[in-house]
């Protein structure tokens, strides 16, 4: 168990990354204006099921593996920014069945389709493996027992943070497309916003630097 002390110091850390706007909360609040508030909700919710292998994989030392693997790390965080990329696309392309929406014209997106996109967002997210194998390290204690547990802890711990952060960032920009939306116009518009964060998203991770 991660001594309470370790514990909190923990939380007060992850608070801070977490709140200041990243990557997640760029992909949520895109998701959020082409999708609506459930579909932010559930990408938010796929996005934090995609880390819980990353949690398992440092947990188990293969984190810090792939992250000390050029190779490894490129490959992951092209297919995360190309990804990312795929979506705003295709959010952009179909940004129509928004307008129709408002006029309940079209049928909704399947919930299970909008949980995978986001765990593989979240499973392919570079700068989410990064963070676990550089700072959850630093507030395990080597005389507390099981590193692997205590690691896997701390793992689940900032999810839970993220989990509810981005789930208030999803619930904001949803109020903001919803009061937007009135207008079938300003609902095509708002939609293609959120595909050219999501591509603008992808494009940052693509070009941000080396796996250091």
């Amino acid at each position: 168990m991660v001594p309470v002390e370790n514990l909190w110091a923990f939380v007060v850390a992850s608070i801070v990354l977490i709140v200041i706007p990243g990557p997640s909360v760029l992909f949520v609040i895109g998701r959020s204006l082409a999708l609506g508030r459930l579909g932010g909700l559930l990408s938010v919710i796929g996005n934090a099921i995609g880390m819980i292998p990353l949690v398992t994989a440092v947990a188990l030392g293969v984190g810090a593996i792939v992250a000390q693997s050029v190779v490894i790390f490129t490959i992951i965080k092209f297919a995360g920014a190309l990804y990312l990329v795929y979506l705003g696309v295709q959010t952009i392309r179909h940004r129509a069945d928004a307008a129709a929406a408002v006029n309940g014209d079209v049928a909704p997106r399947s919930h299970w389709r909008q949980l995978s996109e986001g765990f593989i967002v979240g499973v392919t997210n570079p700068k989410t493996i990064a963070f676990f194998v550089a700072v959850l390290p630093q507030f395990v204690d080597f005389h507390a027992g099981s590193i692997p547990l205590q690691l896997f802890e701390l793992g689940v711990v900032f999810i839970a943070l993220a989990l509810a952060c981005d789930s208030i960032w999803a619930l904001a920009a949803s109020a903001a497309r919803n009061w937007f939306a009135r207008s079938p116009k300003r609902a095509s518009h708002l939609a293609a916003t959120g595909g050219v964060m999501m591509i603008g998203l992808g494009g940052v991770l693509a070009l941000s630097g080396n796996k250091h």
